[in-house]
């Protein structure tokens, strides 16, 4: 059994609680996971504490303002820049001067504008199911929405147009989009309806930074895209993403041609959330990359 430790980090006069899971061995550099969201919680990356059976330590936290970590009720609090800060703040409480860093969806977001900051020791950078655009998500968004049944996408319109979108109809049609493009497993994996069930309970943080769902960026974010600065990112990258992702495989490439040298796969039978929806290939190729990277 593992060795799993929780805590406690103190970060802008609140508290980011984390979880390590396994010991630091001196070959394998410990692996800090940045969920998405915004706003979701680390619970649906429940199946990559797995790596710890293996030698290597698996890093958690919860992004202030979700899950276990302190809920702020201030609009004005959440911005890229504080995240930014935070991951920052975890790796010097936890003495990561050397980590690999992963990041899904969001996470990806700011694991880029992380590295955008050029910190030192990190070893890796794994973009899972991620973008370097709101814009070129929403035109993806857009035409994966176009490929809907008929009726689906006309019920989107219909409470769209009429700002209705709080209406169970329009949840139920959201709700097809998801199966098709953010997991594909139904019922939903337990640990993925954990991090669900903390965004809908306090929304704040989504709703601030991006909006009221996946294809609509009405937030701080709408305008974000550093596609431009890809190139600045020169650590070893690994960018992943699934066939039915709503992180489709033209943002995918966009941001595998941006970044010099990184490496792209497609996981086959998977939309937003591989490491659920195949998760012993996506540990298989995930260990494989890292300790690539450390020989």
């Amino acid at each position: 059994m593992a060795n799993i430790q929780e805590g406690l980090i103190p970060f802008k006069g609140f508290n980011t609680w984390y979880k390590t899971v396994g010991e630091c061995e001196d070959i394998k550099i410990p692996l800090l996971c940045l969920h998405g969201g915004p706003g979701f919680s680390h619970d649906y990356f429940e199946p990559l504490e797995a790596l710890a059976e293996s030698g290597r330590q698996v890093v958690f936290y919860d992004q202030l303002g979700n899950g276990k970590s302190d809920h702020v009720d201030d609009p004005e609090m959440w911005s890229v820049e504080l995240f930014v800060e935070e991951v920052g703040v975890i790796r010097e409480a936890l003495g990561l001067d050397q980590v690999h860093l992963l990041g899904q969806s969001w996470g990806g977001m700011l694991a880029m504008e992380y590295m955008l900051t050029q910190p030192n020791g990190v070893a890796s950078l794994v973009l899972s199911n991620t973008l370097p655009s709101a814009k070129l998500w929403k035109e993806e968004a857009d035409r994966l929405r176009s490929e809907l049944p008929p009726d689906v996408l006309a019920t989107l319109i219909k409470h769209e147009e009429a700002d209705t979108t709080d209406s169970p109809e329009y949840e139920e049609a959201i709700d097809v989009y998801y199966q098709r493009h953010l997991c594909r497993i139904s019922p939903m994996p337990d640990c993925l309806q954990r991090s669900f069930d903390v965004m809908v309970n306090n929304p704040q943080v989504y709703n601030t930074l991006w909006g009221p769902n996946e294809f609509q960026s009405t937030g701080k974010l709408k305008d974000w895209d550093i596609t431009h600065r890809l190139n600045e990112i020169k650590t070893p990258t690994f960018v992943l993403n699934g066939r039915f992702d709503e992180a489709t495989p033209k943002i995918a490439e966009t941001i595998h041609t941006g970044i010099p040298g990184s490496e792209w796969v497609v996981f086959e039978n998977s939309s937003h959330l591989p490491n659920l929806e195949e998760t012993d290939l996506f540990l298989e190729t995930l260990e494989s990359f890292l300790k690539k990277q450390e020989q």
